[in-house]
């Protein structure tokens, strides 16, 4: 079995700056076909606007180029939920198998649970078993399957809820 490639990469808190290069690889995702049920990047501006500013990060390869990154979203306005979030983790294609996800995901892991979040959730496809390991290797479990919870190009997708749960957080 093949070691994987590792990269230097430096994370740094998500701007404007960053837009073109955080909605291109989004859209990358998205026409993949297995990231996500949306159809088309957002603009910046609602995508600015619907994310966390304290938990938003970017993976900048040696050449200072955004190679990935991720963001949380609150799950509900009332009180009690206050700790918990929903995120999302997108790495270029040409960077996967570097670290990358892993090294954004540990970042916005630290951040979350020094924020005081204790749980960070996603839906993922079953079929994204690449996202399940990283999810899984940095201590999510899979919650339950939502089947047919919603149409994908015409066609019913199941979607797994995941969730990591905070040690850290009493």
């Amino acid at each position: 079995m093949a070691t994987p490639r590792r990269t230097t990469i430096a994370l740094a808190p998500m701007t404007d700056d960053h837009a073109s290069a955080v909605m291109a690889i989004y859209q990358q995702g998205i026409d993949e076909g297995n990231a996500t049920f949306e159809a088309v990047a957002p603009p910046w501006s609602v995508f600015d606007t619907s994310k966390l500013p304290a938990h938003r990060l970017v993976a900048l390869d040696p050449r200072r180029r955004v190679v990935g990154w991720t963001a949380v979203s609150r799950v509900s306005a009332r009180p009690a939920y206050a700790g918990v979030v929903e995120h999302s983790v997108y790495v270029s294609p040409a960077a996967r198998g570097a670290g990358v996800g892993r090294a954004l995901l540990e970042a916005l892991i630290d951040s979350t649970e020094k924020a005081g979040i204790w749980t960070v959730q996603a839906g993922i496809f079953p079929e994204n078993v690449a996202s399940l390991a990283l999810h899984e290797s940095a201590g999510f479990r899979v919650l339950g399957r939502r089947e047919r919870v919603a149409r994908h190009h015409g066609v019913w997708r199941d979607v797994l809820l995941v969730e990591r749960r905070s040690p850290v957080v009493q």
